[in-house]
């Protein structure tokens, strides 16, 4: 196999330390994501992409691999392994060096904007590159020490874009997946990254690259075939570098009954308690999201003041619950967000605010999700309007928390993931202040029995296209063969 830049960077790490022998159980699921989360008895999980991880390997058993989210004191320093019940777990703790380049640096610096269609807030740095490739390099060295050859490598997001092609570096003949959470921008966007040719090559290591939405699978497509010579064979597989790969969608969903459980268990707790009788009769309408500048936050806090600009009437009627946990808190970028909510939220309570009555409630703080649930039900709208998502699962869970027989209803951006399966949404353009605001007036005014329609019919869809489904598809994909 021709060698590849994360090759070379596999290669490096060999000289600087001998391989070290673990006997692995073959056959085995082994889950590699940057960040492992949190799975101590009571303590709750974050996201889909934790909640369906920790389903496949609770059932079947197997390891989970990644970032500890500890910063080493000196070198990148892998962990022993630790049983959890039928799961075994292995981290590895980040040097200094290899935390600013590969995760602040260049995953987070150059490629997340990138995807998310924002080139002007992307950086690139050569060095920042070399630590992306590292670490992804130590990931892979730290993999092929710890696995047999017929366990099955299921890699997630931008993070490890490289880690196939390491991995092939030392001999690994596995099947080896990934799954990306995030969209896949056309290829005049990708190709804004300095590298992009180098990516895609590392891309196509993999045996299956699955993606959240058919758009973001033809702008891979795309690419391939127009930039990298690359052939479409039936099946939809793809011959590109040598060799042949699967694409495929796979639409993450959520775990539509327990979070209709969570939604109603706690109805009466000391906090929902405290937000309804601090909201009175107001509608309420929620948010919640990572503080990102790919969410559309100050966009949002615009498209609620033109609404009560154009709605003298609703003005006391209305509440407006933004919760925005912070994220990335040590990047420039994400402290200018914060600011800059904060002073949009504070000019637009200035402006509306009563006595009695504060229009938007600003959250910068984070809420478990069995928090959540009970507040998404009691919302009237759930407003959903990031710039690009690759999925955004606030939406499913918005949805799947309703109760059936008085549900609210989900204003939804075209750009998120989730506007592709959830249609009988409010589906408004982020960019258009004017839009959302008239999706809000017509969600508040939207009669019973369209409200049920709506909400049955997304329903559906959840249910069919289920965490569990997400996860048994990729996973039956990846084993088979092209």
């Amino acid at each position: 196999m021709e060698e590849t830049v994360f090759g070379r960077a596999y290669s490096d790490l060999l000289e600087q330390a001998p391989r070290r022998s673990w006997q692995a159980q073959a056959g085995r699921l082994v889950v590699v994501s940057n960040r492992i989360a949190p799975i101590e008895e009571g303590q709750p999980t974050a996201g889909g992409l934790a909640a369906g991880v920790l389903d496949a390997l609770n059932e079947k058993g197997g390891l989970w691999f990644g970032w500890s989210g500890e910063i080493a004191a000196g070198a990148s320093t892998a962990q022993p392994e630790k049983a959890k019940g039928r799961i075994l777990l292995r981290t590895i703790d980040l040097s200094a060096a290899d935390y600013e380049e590969y995760y602040r640096g260049f995953a987070n610096g150059a490629l997340w904007p990138v995807l998310h269609y924002r080139t002007a807030l992307a950086r690139f740095s050569r060095d920042e590159y070399a630590g992306y490739c590292r670490v992804n390099a130590l990931f892979a060295k730290t993999l092929l020490d710890s696995i047999a050859p017929d366990d099955v490598i299921w890699a997630h997001d931008y993070h490890l874009l490289g880690l196939a092609a390491a991995m092939r570096e030392g001999g690994a003949t596995n099947r080896i997946g990934i799954f990306l959470h995030t969209p896949f921008p056309a290829a005049s966007v990708f190709m804004t990254l300095p590298p992009h040719a180098e990516l895609a090559r590392a891309l196509c290591q993999f045996d299956l690259v699955g993606f959240q939405t058919e758009t973001d699978r033809r702008a891979f497509e795309d690419y391939i075939l127009r930039e990298a010579d690359g052939h479409l064979l039936p099946g939809r597989a793809i011959m590109a570098f040598g060799r042949v790969l699967r694409t495929g969608v796979y639409p993450i969903g959520v775990q539509v009954d327990e979070i209709r459980r969570q939604a109603e268990a706690p109805a009466n707790c000391p906090q929902m308690n405290r937000l309804r009788n601090s909201i009175g009769e107001s509608r309420l309408i929620i948010s919640v999201d990572r503080l990102d500048y790919s969410k559309g936050l100050s966009q949002r806090f615009l498209a609620y003041e033109r609404f009560l600009e154009r709605q003298d009437t609703s003005r006391g009627d209305v509440t407006f619950l933004q919760i925005a946990p912070p994220s990335r808190a040590d990047v420039d970028t994400y402290r200018e967000i914060r600011l800059e909510l904060e002073r949009e939220a504070g000019r637009i309570n200035g402006r509306f605010a009563e006595v009695d009555w504060t229009p938007l409630r600003y959250l910068n703080k984070g809420f478990a999700r069995h928090q959540l649930m009970p507040m998404y039900a009691l919302a009237d709208v759930g407003l959903v309007t990031p710039m690009r998502d690759g999925m955004n699962l606030v939406a499913k869970e918005y949805v799947a928390a309703q109760d059936p027989a008085d549900p609210g209803v989900l204003v939804l951006s075209q750009f998120a993931g989730a506007a592709a399966e959830l249609t009988a949404a409010l589906l408004v353009n982020p960019h258009d202040a004017d839009d959302i605001a008239d999706a809000i007036e017509k969600a508040l005014a939207m009669p019973l029995r369209e409200r049920r329609e709506r909400h049955a019919q997304m329903m559906s869809v959840l249910r069919r296209n289920s965490l569990s489904a997400w996860r048994d598809r990729f996973l039956g994909d990846l084993s088979r063969r092209a």
